[in-house]
């Protein structure tokens, strides 16, 4: 392998981690209508890597990236006072013919 394919590797395996799991909330489900997914991601992840990731791990066309970088919140352990881990999410348009399954067949 040449240098670029191996980066080309290298950047598929760290697709797979930019993607933490998909958000499965009411207001999640009635957007899957318009064919919009919702996801947690890495903090740090860009548009274009989100964009990546997701056609690379379910095998879709992604037209829209849209993210959210949601607010931290304060936790107290008796008298400490911290913050819950900051996470940014991510609200993915797919192309029309292409879906994703979250929910398993029943």
């Amino acid at each position: 392998m040449n240098k670029k394919q191996e980066q080309l590797q290298a950047d598929k395996r760290h697709l797979a981690d930019i993607v933490i799991r998909p958000i499965l909330t009411e207001k999640a489900t009635i957007a899957l209508e318009d064919n919009f997914y919702t996801f947690d991601v890495v903090p740090k992840a860009t548009k274009p890597e989100i964009k990546a990731a997701i056609e690379y791990l379910f095998d879709v066309k992604v037209e829209k990236v849209n993210t959210l970088l949601r607010p931290r919140k304060k936790r107290r352990v008796g008298r400490f006072l911290g913050y819950k881990a900051q996470y940014k999410r991510a609200y993915v348009k797919l192309a029309a013919d292409d879906e994703i399954q979250l929910y398993p067949d029943v």
